[in-house]
């Protein structure tokens, strides 16, 4: 078997690159032989995947994830010898025991398909770079009573069709089966999915509303970070829209909906624009921005960054067509208890207008 990762896909299948860096897909090629004898697509890959059923591989192949020598395939397709197979599959293999730990859920809805999940703020989605316990993926391998090893079978653990940040809190779907997981999977990549984040940002933002349309790539100095390129030779494409909640002076509530899905989308987005996320220490918003150079002041925004101390994110609001009954459910989240404290401090110090 031939089997890499992609870094470019065909062309036509730009689309299905685009949710990549959530962690939704990993993409694969498998090429066949000269001597191969004619199989079915379906067929061909299960007996050349590991760990994945022709179950998997069908929904795989009737969601449009599959290729044939650069075309859309069906299940009974034929490959011969020499074809090119090029596909996705929307499962991660941890390559680590995931040991189930009973952590509180939030837990907003949940049927035989889907579970909705409101996250804190400090929980990891899923486990690795340092976090092995504690997480998101942890405390639903206990609530669904499932353990998984690092060559078990069962890949339900890859359940997760999408991610938030560790310091992002707010709402996660979470597919309980294979049939939810690509439906689900394929709603976030042609971006039908509704999602909408409360922030605080630095600045007075000058319009009520407007679009970010810029690429997000890693800076190419600094490995965790992202960065906006504006020329568009770099980075994927990335949109997310903006409107003024409340303004603050120094610092405005916004909501933003997302367009696309990318790493850090929103944080990247508005740092580039002038108007980072507060106390985001990656992208300098733990940094006083904005407001007066007085003593008084300083040490109000060092409480502020006392009581959210994150990035003030909240994944609010989450929408999407139910796999199974085909209806739309809509869910929200209200804002945890520390960006709520940090709103109603900054209203009152607009109130109270001190002096400095």
């Amino acid at each position: 078997m031939d089997k890499e990762i992609l870094e470019e896909g065909l062309a036509a299948e730009e689309n299905l690159q685009e949710d990549e860096e959530q962690g939704m897909f990993e993409h694969f090629r498998l090429n066949a032989d000269v001597g191969q004898t004619p199989v079915r697509i379906d067929k061909f890959m299960a007996n050349h995947l590991e760990d994945t059923s022709r179950h998997r591989v069908q929904l795989a192949i009737k969601a449009g994830y599959v290729f044939l020598n650069g075309k859309a395939a069906k299940a009974n397709s034929i490959v011969r010898p020499n074809d090119e197979i090029k596909f996705m599959l929307p499962y991660e293999r941890h390559g680590f025991e995931v040991k189930p730990e009973d952590i509180p859920l939030n837990i907003v809805y949940e049927d035989e398909d889907v579970l909705v999940v409101n996250k804190p703020a400090g929980m990891c989605v899923h486990p690795g770079h340092g976090h092995f316990d504690g997480t998101l993926i942890n405390a639903l391998s206990y609530h669904l009573g499932i353990s998984q090893g690092p060559d078990a079978e069962d890949e339900r653990m890859g359940i997760l069709v999408h991610r938030i940040d560790m310091d992002t809190s707010g709402l996660v779907v979470v597919a309980k089966n294979d049939e939810a997981q690509l439906d689900l999977a394929r709603q976030f990549f042609v971006h039908s999915i509704e999602r909408r984040y409360q922030a605080v940002v630095w600045g007075n933002i000058s319009d009520d509303e407007g679009t970010i349309d810029g690429n997000i790539g890693r800076d190419p100095n600094d490995r965790m970070r992202f960065m906006v390129f504006p020329e568009g030779d770099k980075g994927k494409h990335a949109v997310t829209h903006y409107k003024v909640l409340e303004r603050f002076g120094f610092v405005t509530l916004v909501e933003c909906r997302l367009e696309t899905g990318r790493t850090h989308q929103i944080r990247v987005h508005m740092n580039w624009i002038g108007h980072p996320l507060f106390n985001d220490a990656r992208y300098g918003g733990d940094q006083i921005r904005q407001g007066t150079i007085y003593t008084k002041y300083r040490q109000f925004i060092r409480n502020c960054f006392e009581i959210c101390p994150r990035q003030a994110l909240h994944a609010k609001t989450l929408g999407f067509v139910h796999p199974r009954t085909g209806k739309f459910m809509q869910f929200d989240s209200p804002l945890p208890a520390d960006m709520t404290a940090l709103l109603d401090k900054w209203r009152k110090y607009c109130h109270n207008m001190p002096g400095e």
